[in-house]
Parts: C-alpha cells; structure tokens; sequence
C-alpha cells in the first residue's frame, strides 16, 4: 500500500510533481525495452502509477478491480485502454506482459500465484506478502514460470539509495557501524476496522510502515542481521501498535528502528559511518540527504532522482530485471531479508493473522 504521509510532506509530493510536470521526462529511466502493463486494484497507489506514469507519455494497458464499476471510473480518469470484468480475464490476455498488484497485503499471495502461474512478470506493492513462507512460494513460482517478481518498496528503487551505496561501496564513507530508522503516524483508534488496526485485513505497524525502515537498514548493511531484540506492543485487535527493535550482523553493524502507527515521529533515517553519518529525511520516497564529515563537520548536500517519479522507478527496474538486468533481479534478495526479519518480529510478539493460523 501506498506511504501515509503528513499533510506537510503530502504538500511537498503535489509541489514535487508540479515540478517535473513542467520539466523534460528524464531519458535515463526506462532504458529496457517497454512492457506492457496491468494493475489490479484503484486505490490511491494505483492512482499515483497512472499519474507518474502519464509523466513519461505512457499510459498503463488494463486495468481489473473487485468493484467493476470502479475499473470502469479508474480507465476513464487514466485514459487505460482496457478494463477487465475479472482478473482471469486479465491473465489469460496474452497482451499483457507485467502485472502491478495494488490490493491490501493479505490478498497478495492470491494473485502472486494466479498472475505468476499465468507467465506473467509481477511488481507487487508492500509488503509484498505476509510472510517468509509466502514469499518462497512466490519466488518459487516465478522462477517455475521463467518471469520476474518485484517487490515495490520504494526504497529498493530510489536514484538516491543506488547511488549512496555506490559511494559507500567505493570506500567513501568508511566502514557503517550504526543505522537509525523510525517512522510514526497517528491512526485513531476510532474505528478499528480499517485497515490499520484490522487483522483480518493484515494491519499493524510491521507490514505497513515497517518494511521501510528495516529495508533502509538492510539496504546499507553488509549482511542480514543475525541478532534480533525487540519489545513490541498491541492494539486492542491483537496487531503491532509500536515497535522498538535492535539488529545486528555478522559484521557487528547494528541497526535501531522505531515504529509508531499511533504516534508521530519523524521519517528519518541515519547511517553512521567512520567518516560521516549521513541523515534521510521523509526517506520511504527520498531524493536528497545530507553527508555530515566527522573530520571537519563540513555538509555536504546529496540530490539523485526525483520523487515525483518513485513509482516510475519501480517500474523501470522491473523492466531492467526482464531484459536480465544482475543489480535488478537482486532487489527481490533484499526483500525477502525483510521479509524474514518482519515474520520473526511478529512471530516474537504474538502476531498472527487468520490466514496464518489456517495455513
């Protein structure tokens, strides 16, 4: 599902794309050959892929709901070609070529398999499943049915992210030793059947907000984290309310995260390393940090990409993977590190969904 961001930096995301409204599309994004895609749901994360999408003069090709009339209003606000009564009828098309699974977490492994088993490449919204158990099955079939699977966390794509691990692969920064991550928003308790607090439709804190700070952290560190200490605490409907979690490698990396979905706290991530610690702001999207040097404080100001293109990068990094792109295919291995390191929270703090208890 798509980052819930405070009004400011939802303010800061409309004036993003009003900017690279009145800008050139960058020629530097999608460089593999074009797919053509569906996207299964209408949600607001589906919205935001039609619209990044109509910044690069692309149009997605089909669209499928569970609500019909809603495929319907979605094709004609995006100007998509082809609205499916049913998903079946979407797999069996052969025009298609790539699938963007948009639908709440608990319905994803559903439409992994069916779109998969189809021969169909799939990008597929966070987090990407429910559990490790899931995942392996979803990468099992992919690699059964020679396509390619994509987990959408946006940090797995960002410009910024690829370009400061180029750095600090390089030596640049010297060795990482620390990563802070939290992230916190306030979702009321008044009515917990939405999707934040309901189990029955996968809601809490891990799978929700944070798949974006561990992945910040997986992504930097030299290997999985092998430690885990946590302590938890649940909502009345039994799903992850806040979190507070320590991770360490091999490497003796450490990782400190903090989740909230009813409290605020900044989106910021901080890698710490020998030479300089480097700061993220509202980092699920980020196109800019700061590089503070230990040697003399000096900062330094880091810009790559843009924001108003996330959900392009995501895209295009799929399509780098099917024209057999190594760095691309390898994102789906940061995934299921996460993947592993959500089961083992939740699995510590007594969170299970119904689908997990009938498997």
């Amino acid at each position: 599902m798509s980052e819930h961001a405070p009004l400011d930096a939802a303010a800061a995301a409309e004036a993003a794309f009003a900017r690279a409204q009145s800008q050139p599309f960058p020629d530097d994004i999608f460089t593999a050959p074009q797919l053509n895609w569906a996207v299964i749901g209408c949600g607001v994360i589906a919205n935001q892929m039609a619209e990044s999408l109509a910044l690069a003069g692309r149009r997605l090709a089909g669209v499928a709901n569970r609500t019909a009339s809603k495929a319907h209003a979605f094709a004609e606000r995006h100007g998509v070609p082809r609205v499916y009564e049913t998903v079946e009828e979407l797999y069996a098309d052969p025009a298609i070529d790539a699938v963007y699974i948009t639908t709440p977490h608990n319905t994803h492994i559903a439409y992994l398999r069916d779109a998969l088993a189809a021969g169909k490449h799939v990008l597929c919204e966070k987090a990407i499943t429910l559990n490790s158990a899931e995942l392996e099955e979803a990468r099992a079939l992919a690699a059964e049915n020679g396509v390619q699977l994509m987990d959408a966390t946006t940090i797995l794509h960002m410009p910024l992210y690829r370009e400061l691990r180029r750095r600090a692969d390089a030596g640049e920064f010297g060795p990482l030793n620390l990563v802070q991550a939290s992230f916190g928003s306030y979702k009321e308790y008044g009515d917990l059947t939405n999707r934040f607090y309901n189990s029955d439709l996968a809601g809490g804190a891990m799978l929700d907000i944070g798949v974006y700070a561990l992945t910040f952290a997986r992504l930097f560190m030299g290997s999985q984290p092998d430690e885990l200490v946590s302590l938890g605490n649940l909502a009345s409907t039994g799903v992850d309310e806040k979190g507070g979690i320590v991770a360490r490698n091999a490497e003796q990396q450490l990782a400190v995260v903090s989740l909230s979905l009813h409290s605020k706290q900044p989106k910021r991530g901080v890698l710490s390393f020998d030479r300089c610690y480097i700061q993220v702001d509202e980092y699920p999207r980020a196109d800019s940090a700061r590089i503070v040097w230990t040697e003399d404080g000096s900062v330094e100001e880091v810009a790559a990409g843009e924001e108003a293109y996330a959900l392009c990068y995501e895209m295009a990094d799929l399509e780098r993977a099917v024209a057999g792109d190594e760095d691309a295919r390898a994102l789906i291995g940061h995934a299921a590190d996460v993947m592993d390191l959500m089961t083992s929270l939740r699995a510590a703090w007594g969170v299970v969904y119904p689908e997990e208890r009938q498997a």
